[in-house]
């Protein structure tokens, strides 16, 4: 476990030696650094980007509600406020707090603030990597088809060219052709783009089995498959297909 890096906020000196002193018998923290006015503390945790910031309330020039009321720094250190008066509470947690202690400040209570301050900053770093994790798209990786005997799954890895028929496409495979009621927009979804290329409103195809090009004339292009099959490409597509085969 690393370190929770910790900075002291008071006013008062004695305060600051006593919060070093208690700070000194909890395990796996260490206090960076200490300030004693609410400017002071806000141009510490700018340059020391805290874990932690033992907050005193009461202090010149800014009080430490307005100090943590005020914080920009990403990411955001924990606070915990420290004061002698009561009244301050709602507050306090009105600045997303971790903890509220009264001075004098209790050994007991200090470390129980300490550790959900540390759960709270480990909570939050963990929603921080999954909201900047990137998103798996993730892909079906069969069809159910419908034969004589019953259904099929058909992996998608087989289908080789695809093409529309009325309500219905033909998924043509090295072996055989299968008849499935889907549309094209819903096919469109479920492929891969990479793996199943869309070449025309009414077709797909697998550019790695393209064995030729056909040049129509007037920018149109066809496209030879390896089982022989001729595919006509849309003029929206030509580029895209071009692009993708390397020929643009």
């Amino acid at each position: 476990m690393s370190a929770l890096h910790v900075l002291l906020v008071d006013d008062e000196p004695l305060a600051l030696r006593r919060l070093e002193t208690l700070f000194g018998d909890i395990d796996d923290v260490e206090v960076v650094g200490t300030a004693s006015t609410g400017d002071e503390a806000e141009a510490r945790i700018a340059t020391l980007r805290p874990d932690l910031v033992m907050l005193d309330i009461s202090m010149p020039q800014k009080s430490g509600i307005r100090v943590a009321a005020d914080l920009v720094a990403d990411p955001r250190p924990e606070i915990i406020f420290v004061t002698a008066f009561e009244q301050y509470a709602p507050d306090a947690f009105e600045v997303d707090a971790a903890d509220y202690l009264l001075k004098p400040v209790r050994f007991d209570r200090l470390r129980q603030a300490v550790e959900r301050a540390r759960r709270r900053r480990a909570m939050r770093d963990a929603v921080d990597r999954i909201a900047s994790a990137p998103l798996v798209e993730t892909r079906e990786e069969a069809i159910w088809v419908q034969v004589a005997s019953g259904n099929l799954r058909l992996p998608i890895a087989q289908i080789e060219w695809v093409e529309a028929a009325r309500d219905y496409v033909l998924l043509h495979t090295s072996t055989r052709s299968y008849i499935h009621r889907i549309s094209m927009t819903a096919l469109e979804q479920l492929f891969d783009p990479q793996q199943l290329m869309r070449v025309h409103r009414s077709t797909f195809i697998r550019p790695a089995l393209v064995k030729a090009v056909q040049r129509l004339g007037k920018g149109l292009i066809a496209l030879e498959m390896e089982d022989g099959a001729i595919v006509q490409v849309g003029p929206s597509y030509v580029r895209a297909v071009l692009d993708r085969l390397g020929l643009s």
